[in-house]
């Protein structure tokens, strides 16, 4: 419905980019445009476990489609949602030590799914993300309290990637199809390849299978230099079968799997040089599902999925600059075993009242194995861990609430129940029970407007990385001399130190803010949403990991550094050991603000996106969190349906960082930005081809982001060509 209200002025600038719009035609696929009618607000699945307007959510989602996937020509997870409001990865522009935030939360304060599949696989140095972007059709990101629905570890949010299926590519009357694509980018040298089949093999049966290959090396960095140590090898692949067994009800099997052999630094976050590695991953993810969905069943929308998602990490080291000999092989195994089953019960109190009950449960459990050549690798404690939770959700609805309001209201009152148990032959067992209520509230007064809060609890078991760590954690060679005089050469030695006592971390989270949202803004068809949050997190023992490190000093109160070569006891007075171990910080507190808005029309789009953090622990003033600067992001695009094309540039504009203990971890202000351009043929001879070409950091801009130790991608221009028959 068009709104019957003025435009605010804040809003001129986006109107201003649809004041052609009333003129041109509807732009087809190319242009992320319709066939004429209004823009659809975009749906969030994972933010409720039922398909709610992202607008309309008390909270802040945000939902990518396939046609924005295949605008940005990803080719990881950071180049998707990078730039959404207080995300952020650190680790540098190797793929494989990129690690995501939310709100200051990172690791596994934030859960990752794979169509419904936990992806629980830790590792400070080794990233989270193990898929490519070519088999995604969706991507929400929740940046929200999820503990509710989700169980340990939604602090952060939730980022739920979910994979193509045969429906996504078929139009009516098709039975089959199959698509080509190439290209390659410059910055790395990356070259990638990927073919996709579908059909229809049978009545009720579809089928998808999906397979790339890609292939990178050093990174070319925006002042000029090469970061080294930097090559992937990548197969990674998809196959899906679903059966439509008819009542409602469809089954579906699915693997995904993907592939690495990179060699890069074992930690891949800095410039690399020493510590080179091979490393060997592999990530298989199997999948079975069951849905029930027969519209004329009230009581039973029925989900189910069982999981196993296995994780093998291999690093051959090359060198002996590590904390061991060249040659020796180091092994991380993980493996997540999982069941969720959810139902959602409808009920009409009256005309202007319903209600949308889910609730269910979850089980899964976790199991790490580590290996150094023939014996136990430092840092990869064998060990287990098991969840077991219950939860509810209600979806309220009311029209003209208490019958007095204006408008409608949505209340969203959940609550969880969780059991936990972590063990491990090197201490005791660590397990604890949790309960995570939530309440959400959004009331529309009118069409265009509405306003939120939302009160949640949310917990994290502390992993099994965090209490039973042990060995050695790193060695630093010494030279004879520097500035602290001369020493014997030697190494100095930080040991892991285990902490099975660790409480699980427990946070409240109040957050509140509204939205505008107008049809008919300075043409027909057009739609502009604009929503703002402002949330303040409160933590109660949070677990962070500390690392202590004496610095060598010769003379009375001093300590030396060992020999080379010698290990060593544990401690040994006098010595330069140093500690990393996870403790519980007792009061914690992160506050932060978030702004998005998105227009779109037939002829234009445009969203922006601004952020801003911070956090501390309230007993030392210690900054805390995975911080990032004040941040800007806006795309600005042009669909030209005359010619089957869209166009359009992006910008992310960061402020000065200095929301940190240590100048070293502070960053320069940066501004970055992006040039796409797409060529969709709709008719004719070359119908089916389409043709993606981008400029990532045009400007060939020298920026660091916070928390790595090498600076971003230069300049980098994208190409892709890819071709689809269907029959």
């Amino acid at each position: 419905m068009a709104a019957k209200t003025r435009i605010p002025a804040a809003f001129a600038v986006l109107a201003v980019l649809a004041a052609c719009a009333a003129a041109a035609p509807a732009a087809g696929e190319t242009g992320d445009g319709g066939d004429g009618a209004t823009a659809l607000p975009p749906i969030s699945v994972t933010a409720t476990r039922n398909p709610v307007e992202a607008f309309e959510y008390p909270g802040m989602v945000t939902v990518l489609g396939p046609r924005e996937i295949r605008a940005r020509q990803a080719s990881t997870a950071d180049d998707l949602i990078g730039a959404m409001p207080n995300v952020v990865f650190s680790g540098g522009p190797r793929r494989t030590a990129e690690v995501p935030a939310i709100r200051g939360f990172e690791g596994p304060d934030v859960i990752v799914l794979f169509d419904g599949a936990r992806q629980n696989f830790g590792s400070t140095h080794d990233g989270r993300f193990f898929i490519d972007p070519s088999l995604l059709k969706r991507v929400e990101v929740l940046r929200d309290p999820a503990s509710s629905l989700y169980g340990s570890g939604g602090a952060g949010g939730v980022i739920e990637f979910r994979t193509i299926e045969a429906a996504d590519f078929l139009d009516p009357g098709e039975r089959a199809g199959a698509s080509v694509t190439a290209g390659g980018r410059t910055a790395n040298g990356e070259r990638v390849a990927a073919l996709t089949a579908w059909g229809l093999p049978a009545d009720g049966v579809d089928l998808v299978a999906s397979v790339t290959r890609r292939a990178s090396g050093p990174i070319k960095l925006g002042d000029g230099s090469t970061l080294r140590d930097t090559d992937d090898d990548i197969a990674a692949g998809l196959a899906k079968l679903g059966f439509a067994a008819g009542g409602g009800h469809r089954i579906e099997g699915a693997f995904t799997r993907f592939g690495n052999d990179a060699r890069e630094p074992n930690n891949g976050e800095g410039e690399g040089g020493l510590g080179v590695v091979d490393k060997d991953v592999r990530a298989d993810t199997w999948r079975a599902a069951w849905r029930y969905d027969d519209p004329d069943d009230r009581l039973f929308d029925l989900d189910a999925v069982v999981y196993r998602s296995a994780f093998r990490l291999d690093e051959t080291r090359r060198d002996d600059a590590g904390t061991g000999p060249a040659g020796e092989v180091l092994k991380r195994d993980v493996t997540t075993t999982g069941l969720r089953v959810d139902n959602r019960s409808r009920a009409a109190f009256s005309d202007d009242a319903g209600a949308v009950f889910t609730y269910g449960g979850e089980f899964y459990r976790d199991v790490q194995n580590g290996a150094a050549g023939a014996g136990e690798r430092d840092g990869v404690p064998d060990a287990e861990s098991e969840f077991l939770g219950v939860f509810a959700q209600a979806e309220l609805r009311f029209s003209e609430p208490f019958g007095v309001l204006p408008g409608k209201a949505l209340v969203i009152p959940g609550i969880r129940y969780d059991r936990y148990e972590s063990s491990s032959a090197i201490a005791a067992a660590n397990a604890e029970r949790q309960l995570s209520p939530r309440l959400g509230v959004s009331w529309s007064p009118a069409g265009w407007a509405m306003v939120f809060a939302n009160y949640a609890h949310a917990f994290r078991a502390p992993t099994f990385n965090e209490l039973y760590l042990d060995g050695l954690h790193f060695a630093i060679p010494l030279a004879p001399c520097d500035e602290q005089g001369c020493l014997p050469r030697g190494l100095l030695l930080n040991r892991f130190v285990a902490n099975p006592a660790l409480k699980p971390q427990r946070t409240r989270t109040f957050e509140f803010g509204g939205g505008l949202t107008f049809d008919g803004v300075a043409a027909a068809h057009d739609r502009l949403d604009v929503k703002a949050s402002r949330f303040r997190v409160r933590g109660e023992d949070l677990i962070d990991r500390v690392v202590s490190q004496p610095a060598p000093r010769p003379g009375p109160g001093g300590c030396w550094p060992y020999e080379l070569g010698q290990r060593g006891p544990a401690f040994v007075p006098g010595r330069c050991d140093g500690t990393a171990t996870s403790i519980n910080l007792r009061d914690a507190v992160l506050e932060g603000v978030e702004v998005e808005a998105a227009y779109e029309s037939p002829r234009f789009s445009a969203a922006l996106g601004w952020s801003t953090i911070d956090g501390e622990d309230r007993e030392t003033g210690r900054k805390l969190g995975v911080l990032k600067p004040d941040t800007l992001s806006l795309r600005l695009g042009v669909k030209m349906p005359e010619f089957d094309s869209a166009a359009g540039w992006r910008t992310v504009a960061a402020r000065k960082f200095d929301k940190a203990n240590a100048p070293e971890d502070e960053r320069a202000a940066y501004t970055v930005h992006d040039v796409y351009f797409a060529w969709a043929p709709t008719g004719g001879a070359l119908k089916g081809l389409r043709v993606d070409l981008g400029v990532d950091n045009l400007f060939d801009k020298a920026y660091s982001r916070v928390w790595t130790g090498a600076l971003e991608t230069g300049r980098d221009v994208k190409v892709s060509v890819g071709y689809a028959v269907a029959w």
